[in-house]
C-alpha cells in the first residue's frame, strides 16, 4: 500500500493533505514554484519548478516515476496529465477532472450545457471591447473573474460602466496560467452561499458532509463555520447536482462544490474544485470524524470510507498579513489563541509574506447545540489578535 505520491502545489492544503499521507505511511514528492512552501516542510522530497512548465513537470515525472499525481493549484499544464494516465500514473481525481475544472470556461460550460445544472447567466469575454459588450447584455451588477485563478484574485463585483476598466484591468492582472479571457456573471442576490464536501470512492459510494457556510471579501475566504443550517430540500438539491457533476468529470477524491443558496430561487451551481477546500479547514476542528484532508488521503488511496459522522460544530477564521516583506515571518498574540479553550492555532510556515497573504488559521469548536454566532465571533476574534510582523 505504500504509494509515491508527486504533489503539483504545496500551499497550506497540501501540506495538511501531505500530513494525512504521512500517517499512512506514503512518500510525498512536493512540487511548487518557490523554495520553503507549506507542504515540503512535512514531505519526503521537493522539487521547484513552475506547473505550467510542461517539460519540468514531465521532467520531474520522468525522475521519480510516481503512482499517483494529486494536483493542488490551478496553474498546472493540464494536458500532461493526459500522457501521465497513458504512462500509467493515477492523477487525482482523473486528467479529465483536472483539466476541466482548473478552467471556469470548461466546467461551467459542462454544469450548465451539458448536464442542465442551474447556474448564473453568463459570458465571456477576450478583450475590452467584448468585455463591455457582455457587461450590456448581463446587465448590472455583475461578477467578473479570470477563468483561471484563485483565492478570489482578479474578482470584483462591477456595478455600473464607470467601473469597467478597472475590473477588466483587475481580471487581466489576477489571472494565473496563460489563459487570458474572463467571465462575466450574472449577480446572483443569494441568501448565503455554502461549500458541500463531496468525496467519490474507487469502490464504494459517494458521500457528502455536512454543509459549510462560508464568508468571502474580494472572492477569497475569511472565516466558516460547520454545520451551516439550510432546508432539507435544498440540502438534497446540491446533493444531487454535486453528484451528477462529480461522475461526469470520473475518479475518486474530495471535491469542493460551491452553491448560491436563494429562498426564492433554490440551490444554484458556482464552482467546483477537485481537491481539499479552502473553507474545509474548517474541518480541522473535528467536526467530523474525519477531516477532508483524511478524507482524501482515503479517496485517492483506494482506502474504504464507510461513513462521514458530524461530530461537533466549528468555525474558522484565517489570519491575514498586514505587511509584505521578503524576510521569514514573525506572529505575535499566539497565547492569547492558545490560552483560550477549545481552540487550535495553524501556522501556515510560509517563508515570505505579502499584504492580505493567509499566513494562519484558527479553528473552534463547540457542541452542536450551541450558538453558532458567538462561536463564530469567538474564532474571528481570536484570529485577529494574532499580528505578522
Amino acid at each position: 500500500m505504500t504509494k509515491k505520491i508527486l504533489l503539483l502545489g504545496s500551499g497550506e492544503l497540501g501540506k495538511e493533505f501531505v500530513i494525512a499521507c504521512q500517517r499512512k505511511g506514503q512518500y510525498v514528492i512536493a512540487c511548487d514554484s518557490y523554495a520553503g512552501a507549506p507542504a515540503m516542510q512535512v514531505a519526503d522530497e521537493c522539487e521547484i519548478f513552475s506547473m505550467l512548465d510542461g517539460d519540468a513537470l514531465m521532467a520531474a515525472v520522468e525522475k521519480h516515476h510516481p503512482d499517483i499525481i494529486v494536483p493542488e493549484i490551478e496553474a498546472i499544464r493540464t494536458e500532461k496529465l493526459y500522457e501521465c494516465e497513458k504512462m500509467g500514473i493515477h492523477v487525482v481525481p482523473s486528467a479529465r477532472a483536472v483539466n476541466f475544472t482548473m478552467n471556469r470556461k470548461e466546467i461551467r460550460e459542462l454544469a450548465h450545457t451539458e448536464l442542465g445544472l442551474k447556474t448564473a447567466n453568463y459570458r465571456y469575454a477576450k478583450t475590452f471591447e467584448e468585455f463591455k459588450a457582455a457587461a450590456d447584455e448581463i446587465g448590472y451588477p455583475f461578477i467578473t473573474k479570470p477563468l483561471m485563478s484563485s483565492s478570489g484574485h482578479g474578482q470584483s463585483k462591477v456595478d455600473s460602466p464607470a467601473e469597467l476598466e478597472t475590473a477588466w484591468k483587475c481580471a487581466a492582472e489576477g489571472a494565473r496560467g496563460d489563459i487570458k479571457e474572463v467571465i462575466v456573471e450574472e449577480f446572483i442576490p443569494f441568501d448565503y452561499e455554502i461549500t458541500l464536501l463531496t468525496v467519490t470512492q474507487q469502490n464504494g459510494p459517494t458521500l457528502f458532509c455536512a454543509p459549510i457556510g462560508h464568508v468571502q471579501k474580494g472572492g477569497d475566504y475569511r472565516e466558516s463555520f460547520q454545520p451551516r443550517a439550510m432546508k432539507e430540500e435544498h440540502l438534497k438539491q446540491a446533493q444531487v447536482m454535486a453528484d451528477k457533476v462529480t461522475a461526469a468529470l470520473t475518479g475518486a477524491g474530495i471535491w469542493g462544490v460551491e452553491f448560491f443558496v436563494s429562498e426564492k430561487e433554490g440551490v444554484i451551481f458556482s464552482e467546483l474544485s477537485p481537491r481539499p477546500h479552502d473553507t474545509g479547514m474548517v474541518t480541522l476542528a473535528g467536526t467530523q470524524n474525519l477531516s477532508e484532508f483524511e478524507l482524501h488521503c482515503r479517496a485517492v488511496l483506494g482506502l474504504p470510507i464507510p461513513k462521514i459522522t458530524l461530530e461537533r460544530q466549528g468555525a474558522s477564521a484565517v489570519i491575514l498579513s498586514e505587511i509584505e516583506s521578503n524576510e521569514r515571518p514573525q506572529y505575535s498574540g499566539m497565547e492569547d489563541v492558545c490560552a483560550a479553550p477549545q481552540t487550535y492555532l495553524r501556522i501556515f510556515g510560509k517563508p515570505v509574506t505579502r499584504v492580505h497573504r493567509r499566513m494562519g488559521v484558527v479553528v473552534c469548536w463547540d457542541k452542536l447545540d450551541a450558538d453558532q454566532n458567538a462561536l463564530r465571533d469567538k474564532c474571528k476574534a481570536l484570529a485577529a489578535k494574532v499580528k505578522v510582523y
